[in-house]
């Protein structure tokens, strides 16, 4: 018995005819390696705390790292709905495995093709749009996660290098990473971003282990004492906070999609559980209270759906804005994290089974509720928008 009936993935109203036949294909080509790499292995995964082997090569292989990156860096030069049907596709499977191509897309490609050099571009991005060179993300600190202006890391200018201290937590492939573009402050106080490649003398990346949720990831630290930093690895083309904040609004963007992915695979369950367990003489979904989750899970679905796509249509047009983009991370992760624990509800006890995605989901989207901008925060951002008036 299969419990992942994409047959039934919810298009309450008609979505699919305002994609492109494009956007239909590369959403059907990530569905179907989603189903034969990640389904048959992710279960097992997340039990035994370990990643799936090979995962970056094989995001890779599908265009699925910096699938927005143009072509010439060895990206797809696609458009950002299509970048956020990956997502959704992506976190269908495992919010880990969304983590990996977000991360690597948004928080490593996506710095380099905007404040990067010539040079970098052409030195980093094609290694890591094949997944042949790994990348990590550094901006959160053991002291500092939703005030990175308060960060502590630093670099100093030794004349023909850079020499930089501190660390960074809550890191995402560090253990694995290659690079890390890590954020730190200069002598003057202003954040800059810098590539720090493995093997640089003082850089180690310890890992982070008895996590409850996101277990088929690695997690980690950057720890930096006395490094070394080459000069041309400074990334030029930006100072200031503005540097990290638009890479997390990238990466805010993908999360809004990815956990629409999330609830799909929650309610795509217990739809068909329900039909199919039957108490007291018939099925549980003849029952009022399971057809009222139900019918709430797929209207909350089809509101985050059309949030996705008009952001998509804004961020397309580069016109939209980072309190847009909170709001829509905000929203829809709340959804997917009240689907994935409602939905384990219908399953009874059969819920927390591995059999079924219920708790893993759950279980994952902890994480995702918390990390680039936490839940609260985020509701701060859309306050401010519309009072004008910061409440941090």
């Amino acid at each position: 018995m299969s419990y992942y009936p994409l047959t039934s993935i919810p298009d309450y109203y008609g979505i699919d005819a305002l994609l492109t036949e494009e956007h239909k294909l590369i959403r059907q080509s990530i569905r179907d390696w989603v189903e034969s790499f990640v389904m048959p292995q992710i279960d097992q995964a997340a039990q035994n705390h370990t990643d799936l082997p090979g995962l970056m090569r094989e995001l890779g292989k599908i265009g699925a790292l910096g699938p927005y990156i143009p072509v010439e860096y060895g990206g797809s030069g696609l458009d950002q709905i299509s970048y956020g049907l990956i997502m959704q596709e992506l976190e269908r499977g495992d919010s880990a495995v969304r983590s990996a191509a977000s991360v690597q897309s948004s928080l490593v490609m996506f710095p380099i093709n905007e404040f990067g050099s010539e040079e970098q571009k052409r030195k980093y991005l094609p290694k890591l749009a094949a997944g042949e060179m790994i990348g990590s993300f550094g901006l959160t600190e053991p002291n500092h996660g939703s005030d990175p202006g308060s960060m502590e890391t630093y670099f100093k200018d030794m004349g023909d290098h850079y020499l930089l201290n501190g660390a960074k937590m809550w890191i995402t492939n560090s253990p694995l990473c290659d690079i890390a573009v890590v954020w730190a402050k200069n002598e003057e106080g202003k954040v800059q971003g810098l590539i720090v490649e493995r093997g640089m003398e003082g850089f180690t990346t310890p890992e982070t282990h008895n996590k409850w949720s996101l277990r088929a990831s690695k997690t980690g630290e950057l720890v930096f004492n006395d490094v070394k930093v080459p000069k041309e690895n400074l990334l030029p083309g930006v100072t200031g906070l503005k540097g990290p904040l638009s890479c997390l609004n990238s990466a805010r963007y993908g999360i809004s999609w990815g956990v629409i992915g999330a609830a799909i695979d929650c309610y795509c369950t217990a739809v068909q559980y329900s039909k199919e367990r039957k108490q007291f003489g018939k099925p549980i979904g003849s029952y009022q209270l399971q057809q009222k989750k139900l019918a709430e899970f797929v209207t909350e679905i089809t509101k985050a759906q059309l949030l996705c796509l008009q952001l998509g249509t804004l961020k397309n047009d580069h016109k939209a804005t980072p309190a847009q983009i909170s709001m829509a991370k905000r929203n829809n992760v709340k959804m997917a994290i009240d689907i994935a624990r409602e939905s384990r509800q219908i399953l009874g006890g059969m819920g927390i089974m591995g059999e079924f995605p219920m708790m893993r989901h759950a279980a994952n989207l902890e994480s995702v509720i918390t990390y680039e901008g936490t839940h609260d925060v985020h509701l701060l951002i859309t306050g401010l928008d519309i009072t004008g008036i910061n409440a941090f």
